[in-house]
């Protein structure tokens, strides 16, 4: 898991991107596509084509970091291309990070009545 600051921002690059890029080509996307500055020390998330890739972009001060992760089985959940940049919190991108529906979370556990 990336260990993520409290108060660092998490946002997501809607849509696609050619998962052949690496740090310049994403920097680059941060900057020309989403109009954010990728050295400023939030964290971009892109999904490739298939779904089953994610590559997550930060500086974290000294240096940009490039963190990857392919699921076996299953997709990632991923906003439409048409809502732009998603901002998630740092629950959420670990939601998103295990495979789980980042935007409707369940319990696996139900409360015992009182009876």
């Amino acid at each position: 898991m990336i260990p993520v600051p409290s108060g660092v921002r998490v946002w997501l690059a809607t849509g696609s991107t050619d998962m052949r890029l690496g740090l310049p080509g994403l920097a680059l996307r941060v900057q020309e596509t989403l109009g954010r500055d990728p050295h400023a020390g939030d964290l971009y998330v892109f999904r490739g084509r298939r779904g089953d890739l994610i590559k997550v972009l930060w500086h974290d001060g000294l240096g940009l970091s490039l963190y990857a992760k392919r699921l076996e089985r299953g997709r990632f959940i991923w906003p439409s291309p048409a809502d732009g940049v998603v901002a998630l919190s740092a629950a959420q991108l670990g939601y998103l990070l295990e495979g789980i529906d980042w935007r409707h979370p369940q319990r696996t556990w139900r409360p015992e009545l009182a009876g």
